[in-house]
């Protein structure tokens, strides 16, 4: 009898193409996911064994990787011994999210039974400790349809491992992510995602802006929320300077000193060194901002020009010999060089411009708590700036188009000037990450991230397309690796696992 089980489950563990999916929306999908409660959240977890026995059926076989084969006499006992037998620190089971598909089981066109594959996760419950996972799997179960109800048939447990890596760029969801909006949401849900939108260009127009979640009041948000975007404010206020540039009204190569000194760096030798250029390739010689130091005061670390340093501190430097050259903010400059032009209404430096509040998503915590923040009124040139999805959008498909710079200006823009990593580089304002896929192409990226706030930008110049992902969570990031490598496959995987979250 036994081997007869082990033979049927051999043939159950890879259904047949005849043999369909059921929906999740199907009535027999929700059934069998009763019973998957029953079965594990009554049974295993809370160790209701008069539960459990009810939903085993008599002729019940078990077949595990690692523990061997047993009946159902076994089974339960196995339960007892190991399972129940210590409340002080108990196995607990979690089916992974978007992994459990059902399949029909007819004869004669009678529904008689049905199989349930998926992946679920153990963890292990100790009094006065925080859960945490020790193992992964699959599984397939066979039911049966009987009069008293469903009833578990045969059970095969198998491809038992560690557990997943805690990598915060791989949200473990095997199913595809986008040929189902329930399962983002589900997976947004698992991560305490609150909201999320992307957009993708293809061949430089905007060809999907899309919108998930809600807002801190339960209602589903829209591609036109207003998010802070962190350090993808640096692009934007790079291409105001470089516009202003092709313009004749600036220079790449000009001392920012002829405009504007920091009373910190009075006298420094490398005053004349620090130029537009330098700064924009993250070359500045400052640090990312002098109050991280121990001084709390701006110096040069190093001779503009000479290596690769992140630096927020050169952005805010160049924004304030702007505004001294031209007279104008930052904000201003912005609008007549960019945002005008770009139809970007709801792009702002601050919260002291004209905007919508009442569109405004504030971060959240890696709970899903609100993270209470002061409306900024200060511009950041670095940081900070409030726009949605499709503005954004919009820059990124003008970027694709050449911006309107001079081909000169743009080659520079995408050009490698400054070295950080292995095929990792530092254009005009961008990230440059090269031989990326089989065509060993290159991509700009520039991501931001503060807390409670995650986002990604990513432009493929060769074919003119493009992806952003901005979300208000702390967790947002656990969805990047998902949804690029979907969206750009073997490139994608080669940007992921190159670089991602490295800038």
């Amino acid at each position: 009898m036994l081997g007869r089980s082990l033979a049927f489950l051999g043939l159950l563990a890879v259904p047949s193409v005849a043999a369909a999916q059921v929906a999740e929306t199907s009535g027999l999908y929700r059934q069998i996911m009763q019973a998957d409660r029953l079965l594990f959240e009554e049974g295993y977890n809370r160790c209701q064994l008069g539960t459990l026995d009810a939903i085993v059926s008599g002729d019940f076989h078990f077949i595990h990787d690692q523990n061997g084969a047993a009946s159902k006499l076994d089974f339960m006992k196995g339960f007892k011994t190991s399972i129940c037998s210590n409340p002080g620190r108990k196995p607990i089971r979690m089916p992974v999210p978007g992994t459990i598909q059902v399949f029909a089981l007819h004869n004669e066109g009678k529904l008689y039974g049905a199989i349930e594959t998926g992946e679920h996760d153990f963890y292990i419950k100790e009094t006065g400790k925080p859960l945490y996972k020790t193992n992964s799997g699959r599984f397939t179960n066979v039911w049966l349809q009987t009069k008293e109800g469903w009833r578990l048939n045969e059970s095969l447990s198998y491809d038992h491992h560690d557990p997943r890596p805690a990598d915060r760029f791989d949200a473990v969801y095997p199913a595809p992510l986008f040929d189902d909006r329930e399962k983002i949401l589900t997976l947004m849900r698992r991560h305490n995602i609150p909201s999320m939108v992307l957009a993708r260009i293809a061949e430089g127009e905007i060809a999907e802006l899309r919108a998930f979640g809600t807002d801190d009041d339960g209602r589903a948000i829209s591609t036109n929320a207003i998010y802070n975007v962190a350090s993808l404010t640096k692009p934007v206020t790079a291409l105001t300077a470089l516009k202003l540039v092709a313009g004749g009204q600036w220079s790449l190569d000009e001392p920012l000193s002829h405009y504007y000194v920091d009373p910190d760096v009075t006298g420094s030798p490398y005053l004349r060194d620090l130029t537009t250029r330098m700064v924009l390739t993250q070359r500045s010689g400052f640090p990312n901002w002098r109050y991280l130091t121990p001084s709390k005061k701006l110096r040069f670390e190093f001779k503009p020009g000479t290596k690769f340093q992140y630096s927020g501190e050169g952005f805010e430097y160049l924004r304030k010999a702007l505004e001294n050259k031209f007279h104008k903010g930052l904000e201003e400059l912005a609008q007549e060089q960019v945002f005008g032009p770009l139809g970007m209404k709801d792009t702002h430096y601050s919260f002291a411009s004209k905007l919508d509040v009442s569109r405004y998503l504030p971060p959240h915590d890696a709970n899903g708590k609100p993270i209470d923040l002061p409306h900024h009124l200060n511009v950041n040139a670095a940081a900070n700036l409030l726009t949605t999805a499709p503005d954004y959008a919009r820059l990124m498909a003008a970027l694709l188009n050449g911006a309107g710079l001079p081909s000169s200006l743009y080659s520079d823009m995408v050009t490698p000037q400054a070295h950080k990593a292995p095929d990792v580089d530092w254009g005009l304002g961008w990230g440059i990450y090269q031989n990326l896929g089989p065509d060993k192409t290159y991509a700009l990226q520039h991501t931001g991230g503060d807390d409670g706030i995650k986002a990604i930008a990513v432009l493929l110049p060769k074919s003119r397309d493009g992806i952003l992902v901005i979300s208000n969570s702390e967790n947002g990031i656990s969805l990047w690796k998902k949804i690029i490598v979907e969206s750009l496959g073997d490139l994608g995987t080669d940007l992921v696992r190159r670089n991602l979250g490295k800038s």
